[in-house]
């Protein structure tokens, strides 16, 4: 072809410039990142030294213990991460925007909880309510008081207000960040306030703090061996156990090890799937 200055233009085709190629996305998928194949085989090595140096002849004996204790852990750390949260909503909501009467209140707990030690809340509550309920004879004489006298109701509600109190500064700065502009249109559509916050504040609150919760489940994980001083026996009693009886150190350490990443690999996974479902479900 040529211009009006007698110039002649070649026409390229577009397919030869590599620049241009569409890479093929399975074919990336496929294919692992150097980091996470170096980080592969160093596990495998660590897992082919300690099967082959090291003594496991113990686990058939304690491994339904070990099952008990992994089943322990696990249940404590879902009942205490939901109603946690369920507690955490109303916490932060209230201190975004609740009145005086409820969000001083709310800000006080979560200032207490956060500020003071996990372990010293546990035992305030295990030896503290622990030893007053016996002295009264109306609580020794109702139908609670069969699960009163055990550990674990005391290891449950102390790891659910600490979870709750970090979750409610955290709900607080999600209810916070929501736009205003939204809630206001919503009230101009007419709709009621409890439904904007169903429909509307809820869900954006949630998905921007999504993240965090993520984060603070797997410490909310990291925080179950406390209960063990209390006389829970979870999985962290279990392997405490195991080396009193053996006098083995490693091995039942590696293996306590290896069952707290597996819950948190498991923890990770599933807020990575309501991450994606949040938004086309609820946002």
């Amino acid at each position: 072809m040529s211009n009006a200055l007698g110039e002649t233009e070649i026409e390229v085709p577009i397919e030869t410039f590599p620049i241009h190629k569409e890479k093929d996305p399975s074919r990336q998928a496929s294919r692992l990142p150097p980091h996470r194949i170096v980080l592969i085989l160093i596990g495998l090595a660590l897992v082919a030294s300690a099967a082959l140096f090291m003594r496991w002849d113990w686990l058939p004996q304690y491994g339904g213990l070990i099952l008990q204790g992994l089943w322990r852990t696990i249940w404590i750390l879902v009942v205490t991460v939901v109603l946690g949260f369920l507690l955490a909503v109303p916490l932060g909501l209230a201190q975004a925007s609740g009145p005086a009467i409820l969000a001083i209140p709310a800000r006080a707990f979560c200032t207490v909880i956060r500020g003071t030690p996990l372990l010293v809340q546990l035992w305030l509550l295990y030896y503290g309510l622990g030893s007053l309920f016996p002295q009264y004879p109306w609580i020794r004489g109702s139908e609670l008081w069969p699960y009163l006298r055990q550990a674990w109701p005391y290891a449950v509600l102390a790891l659910t207000l600490s979870y709750a109190g970090y979750e409610g500064e955290v709900m607080r700065g999600a209810f916070a960040s929501v736009p205003k502009g939204q809630l206001e249109a919503a009230r101009a559509f007419g709709m009621r306030r409890f439904t904007i916050f169903r429909r509307i504040w809820l869900p954006q609150a949630i998905h921007r703090a999504l993240l965090t919760l993520a984060g603070e489940a797997v410490l909310q994980l990291k925080s179950t061996p406390l209960v063990a001083t209390i006389t829970v026996v979870d999985l962290y009693a279990v392997a405490s156990r195991v080396r009193q009886d053996t006098f083995l150190t490693y091995e039942p350490l590696l293996l306590l090890a290896a069952g707290y990443l597996a819950i948190t690999a498991i923890i990770v996974f599933l807020f990575r799937r309501v991450e994606r479902l949040i938004p086309s479900k609820l946002g």
